[in-house]
């Protein structure tokens, strides 16, 4: 996330303003960074940048799923019926599992 924080405060883009096109420029700017803070690239691996530059912006599809999913939750916390999730639910778009 710092890669493309840091690229987009580079390119003076607000967040979210980024396109599958910016690709090479993310991993020159990881490359940079890795190097400067004495760190090995493959901790931060080409497909997780590709994944998250693709994604760049929200997309309904899986926002309506991760809002279904919090109103279920505040329904539960609200009623007392079935326990929560504990606080914390990840959704992986390109696998589609939740």
């Amino acid at each position: 996330m710092r890669v493309l924080e840091r690229f987009e405060e580079a390119e003076g883009r607000k967040c979210g303003e980024i396109s599958i096109g910016d690709l090479p420029g993310v991993k020159k700017l990881k490359k940079e960074l890795c190097e400067s803070q004495s760190l090995n690239e493959s901790h931060i691996p080409d497909s997780l940048l590709e994944r998250l530059v693709a994604n760049g912006r929200e997309f309904p599809p899986v926002s309506a799923i991760v809002g279904g999913i919090l109103g279920q939750e505040v329904i539960k916390a609200i009623s007392g019926k079935g326990d929560p999730m504990k606080n914390f639910f990840f959704f992986d778009a390109m696998d589609g599992k939740g």
